[in-house]
């Protein structure tokens, strides 16, 4: 399909709002699109997402190279870039990918955690962190493969209508970064980034015609489980919600996730009563 349609000229939001998604897995990822259909059934959703895996690509931005847009179906495009790319890409191509600004900018669902440090390395928090530069709120949202990823797809909805019931409340965009544990009813808390130790190393090797290669890093991984952070949140099967203020240095306001976790609680209690 061609990459020129507007995609105003569809249906509008019809007053719903308005979500950009993308990843780091690609565009056919599995998370991916349980995001995109958990988040559908509140707002309209637009994916721009990379036409191949860019895990740990950080944030990347293609700017010594040409880059294609493929319209996929509807509202869904695909971009031969990173995470990053895709977000300025989609912000600033006018009505060629969006038909308005968006209300917010999802990132995931990413088959994987990204806790602690796992921040500066991944494509997905990279993806959340574009949006905000640009003014935008973003949200980076990423589950265990041994979670239930409908389930884990649908409470990171919620977190994402949050998110918009909380517009106005904070300065500055916020990055929040959720991650999922395994199974498939959580607990959700406010939480820090906390320390993800990896096993280090780099292994050299011999291919089958004698030249020479190597790995870097090494097997197993530990979380080190102070109080408060995501990684404790995980070990202790709960939902972590941390904010990643584009200066790590202060924070403006209040805490965008702690304002955003108080209105997730808000709003199920609502639904209680309801």
């Amino acid at each position: 399909m061609r990459a020129g349609r507007s995609s105003s000229e569809g249906p509008e939001t019809d007053g719903r709002p308005l979500i950009l998604l993308t990843n780091d897995d690609g565009y056919e990822a599995r998370g991916l699109v349980s995001m995109a259909q958990a988040l559908s059934k509140a707002a309209r959703v637009v994916v721009v997402a990379p036409d191949k895996e860019q895990s740990a690509c950080s944030h990347k931005l293609t700017l010594h190279a040409g880059l294609r847009l493929r319209e996929v179906r509807r509202d869904w495009f695909r971009l031969d870039g990173t995470p990053a790319d895709c977000v300025y890409v989609a912000l600033f191509a006018g009505e060629r990918v969006l038909p308005r600004r968006p209300d917010l900018v999802v990132s995931g669902l990413n088959e994987g955690l990204n806790l602690g440090l796992d921040v500066y390395y991944s494509g997905t928090v990279a993806g959340a962190r574009e949006a905000a530069m640009r003014g935008v709120p973003g949200l980076a949202v990423s589950a265990d493969q041994h979670a239930d990823l409908e389930a884990a797809a649908s409470l990171c909805a919620e977190v994402a209508r949050a998110v918009i019931a909380c517009e106005g409340r904070w300065g500055t965009p916020p990055v929040l970064n959720v991650n999922v544990p395994p199974g498939l009813d959580w607990p959700v808390r406010v939480t820090r980034p906390g320390r993800r130790v990896y096993g280090e190393g780099v292994e050299f090797r011999r291919d089958p015609r004698g030249r020479e290669y190597l790995w870097i890093g090494g097997p197993g991984v530990r979380n080190e489980g102070e109080q408060g952070t995501d990684t404790r949140a995980f070990d202790d099967g709960q939902v972590g919600v941390s904010s990643l203020p584009l200066r790590p240095h202060e924070m403006d306001g209040a805490d965008p996730a702690a304002v955003v976790v108080a209105e997730l609680e808000r709003a199920k209690a609502a639904r209680r009563k309801g």
